[in-house]
C-alpha cells in the first residue's frame, strides 16, 4: 500500500535510495514509474537531472550547480547533500551563493533528501545538490 498526501506539491521528489548509492526519484504529480539515478542528482521544483560531480567537496563552485540557478525567482537557498559524512561547503562557494541572494545548507545526501520531500511539501521554492552515497 502507497501513501500520498491528496494535495502533493508537483515536481521530483526522492522515492528512496538505490543499492549502488544513488537514487530513486519520482514526480509527485503522478509520474507512475520511478526513475533511478545512479549517482548524483541536480533537483528543482519542476525537474531533476543527473549530477556526475566528482570532486572532493573543497573543489565545488558556483558553476557545479548552475542548472539549478535558471529558475525564476531564483530558489531560496542550496540543499547541498554531501554523501554519506557532511562536510562543510568551500566558503568561496557560500560567498558566492549569497552574493545571488542564496542560502545553502550541507548535510549528508540521506538527510538532505528527507528535507528536501518536507521541504517541497511546504512548498518551498529550493533546488538541491545531493552526492550519492557510495563511491
Amino acid at each position: 500500500m502507497e501513501f500520498r498526501r491528496k494535495d502533493a506539491v508537483s515536481g521530483p521528489v526522492v522515492a528512496g535510495f538505490s543499492s549502488g548509492g544513488g537514487f530513486r526519484l519520482r514526480d509527485e504529480a503522478g509520474m507512475a514509474e520511478e526513475r533511478l539515478c545512479g549517482g548524483g542528482v541536480l533537483l528543482t521544483p519542476v525537474s531533476a537531472l543527473d549530477w556526475s560531480f566528482a570532486g572532493a567537496i573543497d573543489a565545488l563552485d558556483e558553476a557545479d550547480f548552475r542548472p539549478l540557478f535558471d529558475l525564476e525567482p531564483a530558489p531560496e537557498f542550496l540543499l547541498l547533500g554531501t554523501g554519506t559524512v557532511v562536510c562543510p561547503p568551500p566558503p568561496r562557494l557560500a560567498r558566492a551563493l549569497d552574493r545571488r541572494g542564496i542560502g545553502i545548507e550541507a548535510m549528508d545526501s540521506r538527510a538532505a533528501a528527507r528535507a528536501w520531500g518536507v521541504l517541497r511539501a511546504e512548498e518551498r521554492w529550493i533546488v538541491a545538490a545531493l552526492l550519492p552515497l557510495a563511491g
